[in-house]
């Protein structure tokens, strides 16, 4: 009887041991591109505001390929134990189940955390260009359909499908050119060798605040706080053009209700830290209200950004590379 009562005993030590409170260990962050890019920055920036609210590191994995296909499938198949997290976003959650076929589901497959920040793009041409605001280069495109060239990261990326928007919203027409990012896009337009470019704000202020390109308007309802004298593209006449290239994070889908919660704080916390929002906002992030950064609201803005791009990129017959 004793010795039943010792392995008793032992059993339930044994027990509070494993049941430890979450997190009890280090958290991966998977980031779907190469380390380097806008996706990269953000992440480990939102990795550095969520160490302390969560009592552990979080380590960002850089698994890039497809488009960020292979690291947001790497997530889905993951332990749903909210130990490995994506940092997702416009692209990998929305515009690639409209133009690929996917081993995985960006709504099925994962649980929702949180919004994190945005970026709008700038509508932006070479110097030369003869137009000088949004309606002259309007009917400047109209005046000469299908000759124009707009320059993209590639089929199917942000400027790509943000170009297709354009025509759509317009009525003009114009060619696209792919490049192998935006770097090589914008070297062209700067060398007056492509005539306009619709980029994200990250890689375009630099330029607008140099001067170095024209900037007709920011895709947002509301101006830049890193260019604040381009006019909106609802002053600039163009009302409602309204393109965000957004981040958000993910967990795979099951994870537990209360380790959501955990992350969603934690998320929430690290984006009040000063420190956190002037890194985001170096890089051109505007940071969701405190009402949008909650579980719910995100998977109620995932779920209006698919219902919004999925027609308009069908509708072009965008299809990858």
């Amino acid at each position: 009887m004793r010795l039943l009562l010792i392995a008793v005993a032992l059993l339930a030590g044994c027990g509070d041991a494993t049941a430890q409170p979450y997190p009890s260990r280090p958290i991966t962050m998977v980031v779907p591109f190469a380390a380097g890019g806008s996706s990269d920055t953000i992440g480990r920036i939102m990795a550095d505001g969520m160490r302390g609210p969560l009592g552990q590191t979080v380590i960002i994995e850089n698994v890039g390929g497809a488009a960020g296909n292979l690291g947001v499938a790497r997530v889905a198949r993951a332990p749903a134990d909210g130990y490995t997290l994506s940092l997702g976003s416009w692209p990998t959650h929305v515009l690639n189940a409209a133009i690929s076929a996917l081993p995985h589901d960006p709504v099925a497959d994962f649980e929702p955390v949180g919004l994190v920040a945005a970026q709008p793009l700038f509508v932006i041409a070479k110097k030369s260009l003869p137009p000088n605001d949004l309606k002259e280069f309007i009917a400047w495109l109209k005046a000469s359909p299908g000759t124009a060239t707009q320059a993209t990261s590639g089929i199917g990326g942000a400027s790509h499908v943000a170009g297709v928007f354009f025509q759509k919203a317009t009525g003009t027409r114009f060619q696209f050119v792919p490049y192998r990012g935006g770097g090589p896009a914008m070297q062209d337009l700067l060398a007056g060798q492509i005539d306009m470019m619709i980029d994200l704000a990250a890689s375009a202020t630099p330029q607008v605040r140099a001067g170095s390109v024209k900037a007709y308007a920011v895709t947002a309802a509301r101006r830049s706080a890193a260019a604040p004298d381009i006019p909106t593209v609802d002053e600039a006449g163009l009302p409602g053009f309204h393109v965000l290239s957004w981040h958000a994070i993910w967990v795979p889908k099951g994870t537990p209700q209360a380790v959501v919660a955990r992350l969603n704080a934690a998320t929430v916390e690290a984006l009040t830290d000063p420190a956190v929002r002037k890194r985001l906002a170096d890089v051109g992030q505007e940071i969701f209200p405190r009402e949008q950064q909650t579980p719910q609201a995100l998977r109620a803005f995932h779920a209006a950004e698919i219902e919004k791009w999925w027609p308009i990129i069908k509708d072009a017959n965008i299809k990858a590379e």
